[in-house]
């Protein structure tokens, strides 16, 4: 074995995954998952722990893998995370742990992604009970929103103790893991659904259909139910638009709608009856995770498929490893293009998108060099279809109907590092308060949270037995 060079992984052939909604990566056996745990130096300094935003002892869990101990490595991981399948497969380590692995100064980082996934697979498939909680200490904590940091932050106080309700708008738990990732990266049945029985295990009790601002308010869920604290994490679903002329036309989605109706309402699959006209040609407009996202789910429902990214292969933000995939499967890149116009038929759907070439200039405040176009290069080309994918922000409802809750120019909630918002009593974290990121990111904000909480609440219930 070649201790510089990673395992490598099985992965469905392209040509056939662009066909249907399996999952690409089929993960590791446990003869692999070993050899590659075995890669791991087990070094002094561990700085992949520092570079994980939820902190999981990345060393330990990988050395009870290397020694075939795959119970005590889910153990480990379910200290530390409360969604360890999902992102084994959807968080970007190669930014984060892995791009400060020790072994990849001298070949490539461990695969610790994939060693991640493999002990939560392995633990969910030998029925491994993950988990330890605190004897109840009477005191109740509201959490808005299922997603990523909504189930971290719910997860980690139900650990200490606490009585924790979830209260979700949608019909599904699990906010983007089921509504926006698309099947063939996350499993909704073998993956989403066990890590949520693993958070009502540890006493979580989740209500959907609740739209906080409508169904009820933060305001009642302090001063009338009786919550001691209340997280917010109801992330960010409103999409965004370009403000070009023809958006409204019929056949253009933003790419929120296109996932939800695909992922959540099983639009994909024959025995839905889920309404979604995909089209012969589709133009995908953005460069991110959910571009790509969206880009591979068109193809896989027929459709000849163009991402249309206004700067160059290098600048698109998606992850490396979804670029190469939908690029593996067929989906086309016109890059260093920007749509101007959306162009209809007589009847108002879309029959083709008239764009511009574009060239890189000097840098902007991001540090990537800014798109500007090159005069004279207008062009159109045929679609039928136009996905919007060009980032989302918060829903202003939950800010709007609560006192005191103070929101930005972009309407994101100001919370500090801790996740205290402008209202006492009131945290929040993840895309709530950042705008859209990542699943790992928002874990880290809601975990952040559950500790602030935690003291919130006890320094509170210390002055009052002190009055």
């Amino acid at each position: 074995m070649d201790m510089f060079k990673r395992v490598p992984i099985t992965e469905q052939d392209p040509k056939e995954r662009a066909t249907n909604f399996d999952e690409v990566c089929l993960g590791y056996t446990e003869e692999e998952a070993m050899a590659e745990a075995s890669r791991c130096l087990q070094c002094k300094h561990h700085p992949c722990v520092g570079n994980c935003p939820v902190s999981i002892d990345i060393p330990r869990f990988i050395k009870h893998i290397a020694e075939g101990e795959f119970e005590q490595a889910a153990h480990v991981l379910a200290e530390y995370s409360a969604l360890p399948a999902v992102c084994g497969r959807v968080c970007p380590q190669e930014e984060q742990c892995e791009k400060v692995c020790v072994r990849g100064i001298k070949g490539e980082a461990v695969s610790i992604g994939k060693l991640e996934r493999f002990a939560a697979d392995w633990a969910r498939e030998h029925n491994v009970e993950v988990g330890k909680t605190k004897e109840k200490n009477g005191f109740k904590v509201a959490v808005i929103g299922s997603g990523p940091a909504g189930v971290t932050c719910a997860g980690d106080l139900a650990k200490e103790g606490y009585d924790v309700t979830i209260f979700e708008a949608l019909h599904e738990t699990g906010g983007v893991l089921v509504y926006g990732i698309p099947e063939f990266r996350l499993p909704k049945d073998k993956v989403v659904k066990p890590e949520i029985e693993n958070l009502k295990k540890l006493g979580v009790k989740i209500e959907t259909n609740v739209i906080i601002g409508r169904t009820v308010t933060i305001d009642s869920l302090i001063e009338e139910e009786g919550f001691d604290a209340v997280f917010v994490g109801s992330g960010a679903g409103l999409p965004k638009f370009m403000g070009i002329p023809g958006e409204n036309l019929n056949g253009v989605f933003s790419a929120n709608e296109f996932l939800t109706r695909n992922n959540l309402m099983k639009a994909f699959r024959e025995d839905h009856d889920t309404p979604i006209k995909v089209g012969d040609k589709v133009a995908v407009i953005g460069g991110g995770n959910v571009a790509m996202d969206a880009a591979r789910t068109a193809l896989r429902l027929g459709a000849d498929v163009w991402i249309v990214y206004r700067r160059t292969e290098k600048e698109l933000p998606a992850r490396v490893e979804e670029v190469h995939h939908a690029m593996e499967e067929g989906v086309k890149f016109e890059l260093l293009t920007s749509p101007v116009e959306v162009i209809g038929n007589e009847d108002g759907w879309v029959k083709a998108i008239r764009c511009q070439r574009m060239e890189l200039g000097e840098p902007d405040k991001s540090g990537r060099r800014r798109p500007k176009p090159i005069e004279g290069s207008e062009f159109e080309f045929d679609v039928d279809t136009v996905i919007m994918a060009l980032g989302t922000s918060p829903n202003p409802l939950i800010a709007s109907t609560t006192e005191g809750l103070e929101v930005n120019e972009r309407k994101c909630i100001i919370a500090d590092e801790s996740g205290q918002t402008t209202r006492e009593g009131v945290f929040s974290g993840g895309d709530a308060v950042t705008g859209s990121a990542t699943v790992i990111l928002a874990m880290g904000a809601g975990k952040k949270a559950a500790e602030s909480i935690d003291k919130y609440i006890k320094e509170k219930n210390s002055q009052s037995s002190n009055a």
